[in-house]
C-alpha cells in the first residue's frame, strides 16, 4: 500500500511541476511589471483559468498523499525510540583472534574464561 501511494506521490509531484511551468506568465512576480497608476487588476480577481484550477487539484491531491504517506509511516513504525533498540540489542562477541592476557595463547570463539582480564595488566 505504501508503494502504491508514494508512486501516486512521484507522479503528482511531476504533474504539478509540469503544470506550474506551463502556466502564463502575469508579469507580477517579484514587482515587475506592474506599474502603479491605479488601473490594471487591482481591484478584484479574474476567474481561474482551466490550468490554474488543475494546478490547484494537484496541489491538493499532493498535500493529501503526503499526509497519506506519513499516517502510514508512522503507523509502520516499531513504537519505539532508536535508543529502545540499541538496549535490546546482543552483546557483541568477542574477535577469534585474541589472544589470552595471562597465558598468551589464542582463545577458541567459544570458550568463556570468565577469569582472565580482557586487557593486559601493567604488572
Amino acid at each position: 500500500m505504501e508503494n502504491v501511494v508514494l508512486i501516486i506521490h512521484l507522479l503528482l509531484a511531476l504533474s504539478l511541476i509540469g503544470a506550474v511551468l506551463l502556466q502564463r506568465s502575469e508579469g507580477g512576480g517579484l514587482g515587475m511589471g506592474g506599474g502603479g497608476g491605479g488601473g490594471g487588476r487591482v481591484a478584484g480577481r479574474s476567474a481561474g483559468t482551466a490550468m490554474g484550477k488543475l494546478t490547484w487539484l494537484l496541489a491538493a491531491a499532493f498535500i493529501c498523499t503526503s499526509m497519506a504517506l506519513t499516517i502510514i509511516a508512522a503507523s509502520n513504525s516499531a513504537g519505539g525510540s532508536v535508543l529502545d533498540r540499541l538496549v535490546d540489542a546482543p552483546a557483541r562477541t568477542e574477535a577469534p583472534d585474541e589472544t589470552d592476557a595471562a597465558s598468551g595463547t589464542l582463545q577458541a570463539p567459544g570458550e568463556d574464561d570468565a577469569d582472565a582480564p580482557l586487557l593486559p595488566t601493567a604488572e
